[in-house]
């Protein structure tokens, strides 16, 4: 059986499993459309956030980026689990016993105010179409390869795929098929982690071969270290880049995590507060289990990437020939990477061989000059590919391959799902039903939330063939928005009395504007190439990139909301009262348990 017939068996079966969930469990009032009927276990719970959070950026995209800087990149690992800890601890308690649907209705309600529902709902909107473009990217990227079409074809699949899922389950059927997701993504990530890892090092358990020993002695980072740095690339296990912007990009992801509105709704599924706790208890759990697999994916990907670039040992045993790639099944995967534009070479100087290395290395420039290159000749390698490339790479069996297919496209369309969830559900709620029409029936907010779902899904594949990024770096950009608007409303809401609805309206659209220029300076207004003042490698602010500025936003909103608070009438005495019983184990009021 060819490829293409298996990764058609195992991605045609796992989406005849999500669709099928999605019609058993299909939403048919607003509490099983928002909440799944407030009805759903912890671990359960747990298990469907873990799906949720996993995006295209976790599955497909980290790995690669960990892959191509080493260490600097460990913040998206640090930033991404951090996160989670600030939600457990500080936000998806007290937002459970809140008792509402939505992030913005809490908003709305604890800031007593129309205008600051609509003003989440508008930070909510901004973050999470930012945040859907990099799971299109994804999913461009994995139907791209696996279907064997380009990678604009292999994205307008995909968005019909959530559309068909998403539209029809709303957060009951998405909950029950994010957890067949994690189970297909989780399996897909490992078992080809766990054969690198023998292969590599003879230990079946990735993480602790990362830092184990290779066939011939030497433990596997030296080893890397020693072959990118001879290629002219940083040391993979170093700190190379500046120590400012790498705290605040952790800093950014960390609460822009916990401020992740359909990350957050899916607290509000749970039946009572101390299930919010522990559902996020059991989604470190299940996140765990790929996160401490992601950097030794990374670190091994390189290093077999870099032995087929030079089979023989380096630069003096010689780079791989035209020849080898066309003719050697073990390259195979290079032409079949080529066909989706995300990968391809060219024997610039005509000696047959196509040659691997840093060529903006001042010493590097010398040794090719000596040698007669003209330049790197891998002349495209787009990080987002890697993880999916990687058992083919390891010359794995074929089913593997299939695997790795399915489980790609589970976590880009489980995240894309719940963002359009979210996306849908501020629309029709907050929006609709909160600002515009009071009255519309629930049929209508349904028909509302279905429409919206679908203008949102049209916008973000548009989008996605344009992203501003890879995957993981897109996301970043909507952790960022996430950071500077949302996290810090949640925050003053739950643990401030002081802050009036005057300071909280204030403090959003100051966190989100300036964070959504300095963005935009960088990336092109509304991603538009081209349109950009600045880049990421000369950034406006020093060092600042605009995947990091997030934290410095969220200062922004904090601080603008306490002046502007200050200024203006004190908090209504029952928000306050509101506000304490929240807090309370045993509240009272309108906050009690539910």
């Amino acid at each position: 059986m060819d490829q293409f017939t298996i990764n058609l068996l195992f991605v045609g079966a796992s989406f005849a499993l999500y669709i099928g969930i999605a019609i058993w469990a299909r939403a048919g009032s607003t509490s099983e459309f928002y909440a799944a009927g407030r009805g759903v276990h912890p671990v359960t719970n747990g298990m469907a956030t873990a799906a949720d959070w996993m995006s295209a950026a976790s599955f497909i995209s980290m790995a690669g980026l960990i892959a191509f800087t080493g260490y600097d990149n460990s913040t998206f690992l640090m930033g991404w689990t951090g996160g989670y800890v600030l939600l457990a601890l500080l936000l998806a308690p007290y937002l459970r016993k809140f008792g509402k649907y939505t992030v913005s209705e809490f908003i709305g309600d604890r800031f007593y105010s129309q205008t600051a529902r609509v003003v989440a709902v508008v930070c909510l909107i901004v973050a999470s179409v930012t945040y859907v473009i990099g799971q299109m990217t994804g999913v461009g990227v994995a139907f791209g390869r696996f279907l064997e079409v380009d990678n604009t074809t292999g994205l307008l699949i995909g968005a019909a795929v959530v559309f068909a899922y998403a539209v029809f389950g709303g957060m009951k059927g998405v909950t029950y098929t994010q957890v067949a997701q994690y189970c297909v993504l989780i399996t897909a990530y490992t078992i080809p982690a766990i054969f690198i890892s023998l292969q590599l090092t003879g230990t079946p358990i990735p993480a602790l071969g990362l830092f184990g020993d290779t066939a011939s002695g030497e433990p596997l980072l030296t080893k890397l270290d020693a072959i990118v740095t001879e290629l002219g690339f940083a040391e993979y296990t170093a700190h190379h880049s500046n120590t400012l912007n790498m705290v605040l990009f952790t800093l950014s992801l960390m609460i822009g995590t916990a401020g992740l509105p359909h990350v957050i709704m899916r607290f509000f599924t749970v039946p009572k507060v101390s299930d919010a706790r522990w559902s996020a208890g059991w989604t470190l759990v299940f996140i765990a289990l790929l996160y401490l697999t992601a950097p030794a994916v990374g670190a091994m990907a390189r290093l077999n990437i870099s032995d087929m670039m030079w089979p023989n040992g380096g630069i003096e045993g010689g780079a791989v020939s035209v020849e080898q790639i066309d003719n050697d099944p073990q390259y195979d995967w290079m032409a079949t990477w080529q066909k989706t534009g995300l990968l391809d070479w060219e024997d610039k100087n005509g000696d047959g061989k196509i040659q691997y290395y840093n060529d903006k290395s001042e010493a590097m420039q010398a040794i090719a000059e000596e040698k007669g290159w003209v330049g790197n000749e891998l002349t495209k390698f787009n990080r987002d590919i890697l993880v999916l490339a990687n058992p083919e790479i390891a010359n794995l069996p074929g089913w593997v391959v299939g695997l790795v297919a399915a489980g790609g496209l589970a976590a880009a369309l489980s995240t894309a799902a719940g963002l359009l969830l979210a996306i849908s559900s501020a629309v029709s709620h907050d929006l609709v039903k909160g600002a515009i029409n009071p009255s519309i029936s629930e049929k209508g907010e349904l028909l509302a939330a279905r429409i919206a779902m679908a203008v949102a899904i049209v916008v973000a594949t548009w989008l996605g063939l344009n992203p501003p990024g890879f995957a993981a770096q897109t996301v970043a950009l909507a952790f960022g928005l996430a950071a500077a608007s949302i996290f810090p409303a949640l925050m003053m809401g739950i643990f401030s009395t002081r802050i009036n609805n005057t300071g909280a309206v204030a403090g959003m659209m100051a966190g989100l504007v300036v964070t959504l220029v300095y963005i935009f300076l960088h990336k092109g207004w509304l991603f538009i190439p081209g349109t950009n003042s600045f880049t990421d490698a000369d950034p406006l602010l020093g060092p600042i990139k605009s995947t990091s500025f997030g934290a410095i936003g969220a200062m922004i909103n904090f601080g603008v909301a306490y002046v502007v608070a200050g200024m203006t009438k004190e908090t209504p005495q029952e928000i306050k009262d509101l506000v304490e019983s929240v807090r309370i184990p045993r509240g009272a009021g309108a906050a009690q348990n539910k």
